[in-house]
């Protein structure tokens, strides 16, 4: 596929990277010559130096004969107008952009081919704020991705010393749990991705990840770690977009604290806020911490454009006495610095944002991608179609299925009923099937199993 990524930016660097290790035809595009040249000296892409709403540049590109045009930089107007020019005078036939602001969200009818030509609208600001939020519903959860319109969630957690499973084989899950359906789709250990079988000892310290029926997460969580009590009270550092977004989705169900140092931010804030408390100050500052009471907060989350400021003040949260700390981290050389320290939950936007972007350039009926533990591993939600001679999934048993290597099938969804996946279990046409791939490089063997040929011997 010939895709041309404007902007060199963290999103704009990394989807390169994903996207360039899959046999695509990238061109990346920006203003920045220094990054520009990074790129090009790390990955196989072709680089192009100019602004990417410039009819010139995007030619320059190899607009003429492009697949997909992704417009991730900073200037949402840049972002627009080259969709609008790539739809006018290339016909490209894919255009996705990233908008950052909501006033340009918020009005309905804005994004169509009549007005501006934007097939997919991105916004990281809304995927971090979802992110968080599901963190903050599952307590002891390191990630949260839902499937299938939420019916299925695959969640990530860390066993513990004396846990009901550590030191057990995976076969007896069923006798912890007899009233639960659930499957472990992979286990990482030290690091390094372990593909489970009955016999797999789940030892101390396991990131694991298991799926399940939504209703029956909290189950499955018991067994793996003790459960945390439901959080009620949150501290917000940073009220911009996400910072607002987040208490505005979680603020009628917890007691709800934001820090803004910006004056008129905070006004702001007060303003448009129901029932969060809004405080006018530093997140860093000890004494307003210690003065609103940070050692009865249950989670404290930094999500201020400052990646240091976020670390500092979680780090003094996390010392002063907040059960939880998560920070938001964009250089993604921080992120396993610090999470698993006094920091438990570091949060990449650019991680939470390429997912939503792979979904779409994913071949064959994908509706979901997750990237997982930093781009090693990912998490893809396919439909199945065809029939037992179209398709190399349709009418087979999972165990008779020529999966890829570090490949599992965690669930399926047949209408409104979830199965857990077993050996035996038949996939059937418009199948949602939920895949976990630990190895990216069979990310496209994945893909030609959901595709359909005219015949399949």
């Amino acid at each position: 596929m010939k895709i041309i990524i404007l902007g060199a930016g963290q999103v704009g660097g990394n989807l390169a990277a994903e996207l360039a290790s899959e046999a695509n035809d990238i061109t990346v595009v920006d203003t920045d010559g220094i990054r520009l040249r990074e790129l090009g000296d790390r990955l196989d892409i072709r680089t192009v130096f100019g602004r990417g709403s410039f009819p010139t540049v995007l030619r320059q590109a190899g607009a003429d004969d492009a697949d997909m045009l992704i417009a991730v930089t900073s200037s949402d107007e840049t972002n627009m107008i080259a969709c609008q020019v790539a739809y006018t005078l290339f016909r490209t036939p894919t255009k996705i952009a990233r908008i950052r602001e909501s006033a340009y969200l918020t009005r309905g009818g804005l994004f169509h081919n009549d007005a501006v030509p934007i097939d997919v609208l991105i916004s990281p600001e809304q995927a971090v704020t979802t992110y968080i939020k599901r963190l903050i519903e599952h307590p002891g959860a390191l990630q949260v991705l839902d499937f299938a319109d939420g019916k299925v969630q695959l969640v990530a957690v860390r066993a513990y010393y004396g846990g009901p499973l550590v030191g057990q084989e995976l076969r007896f899950l069923k006798q912890h749990m007899p009233g639960v359906e659930t499957r472990v789709a992979a286990i990482f250990r030290r690091d390094r991705p372990i593909i489970p079988k009955g016999d797999t000892v789940i030892e101390a310290d396991d990131e694991v990840f298991f799926v399940a029926a939504t209703a029956d997460i909290r189950s499955v969580m018991s067994e793996l770690r003790k459960l945390e009590r439901t959080s009620k009270r949150i501290l917000i550092a940073g009220g911009g977009n996400i910072g607002e977004r987040l208490a505005e989705a979680i603020e009628t169900r917890y007691q709800v604290k934001i820090i803004e140092k910006n004056k008129a931010r905070a006004d702001h804030l007060a303003q448009n806020l129901d029932r969060t408390v809004v405080l006018h100050g530093s997140a860093s500052d000890r004494e307003l911490l210690v003065e609103e009471n940070i050692g009865e907060v249950d989670i404290f989350c930094a999500v201020t454009n400052d990646d240091e400021a976020n670390i500092m003040s979680s780090m003094l949260a996390k010392r002063l006495g907040a059960r939880k700390v998560m920070a938001l981290i964009n250089n993604p050389a921080y992120v396993d610095l610090v999470q698993g320290g006094q920091i438990d939950i570091a949060i990449s936007p650019s991680q939470a944002t390429i997912g939503t972007l792979l979904t779409h350039v994913r071949r064959g009926d994908i509706v979901n991608v997750y990237s997982l533990r930093r781009g090693a591993a990912e998490a893809i939600e396919a439909i199945a179609h065809g029939d037992p001679r179209s398709s190399k999934v349709v009418g087979r048993a999972i165990r008779d299925i020529d999966l890829p290597p570090g490949t599992t099938i965690g669930a399926i969804v047949r209408e409104d009923k979830v199965l857990i996946a077993h050996d035996s279990t038949v996939i059937e046409s418009d199948d949602h099937v939920i895949l976990f791939v630990v190895d990216k490089k069979h990310i496209r063997d994945v893909e030609r199993l959901f595709q359909v040929g005219l015949t399949f011997f």
